[in-house]
């Protein structure tokens, strides 16, 4: 199962007030992904956000298609409140204001991924009790 990482650019100084924003973030509706047609492409499974000085990583773990997840992203209330929350503290400003400019947007901040490690691809056997 796959992750992605999202990178934001943020003022300096202001961890706090931007780990306050994020803590009050409202959840989505649902974990599950689905396209255009309405059909079911993925779903999330968990998310993690970090900051340190001026920049901040959202980690995302989620099976099936990464771009629903901007799009399923980018028509949620919570998701707009934060980005209105968080618009003063980033060094580049963004248009988030609709589902396709946050899908955009979300696209272009994702992070080049170079490794993923899981159990799954564990060179050596798993302890006993362990399933891949």
């Amino acid at each position: 199962m796959p992750y992605a990482a999202i990178r934001y650019d943020v003022i300096p100084g202001h961890e706090e007030e931007i780990a306050e924003i994020f803590q009050g973030f409202r959840r989505v509706s649902t974990p599950i992904l689905k396209d255009e047609q309405g059909e079911v492409v993925g779903q999330l499974l968990g998310s993690a956000v970090f900051i340190s000085d001026e920049i901040v990583v959202r980690v995302i773990h989620y099976e099936g298609d990464f771009r629903a997840i901007g799009r399923h992203m980018g028509q949620q209330s919570g998701v707009h409140d934060l980005e209105g929350k968080l618009a003063k503290y980033l060094k580049t400003q963004r248009d988030t204001s609709t589902p396709q400019k946050f899908a955009e947007y979300f696209r272009n901040a994702n992070m080049r991924c170079i490794a993923q490690l899981t159990k799954e691809n564990y060179p050596g056997p798993l302890p006993a009790g362990v399933e891949a």
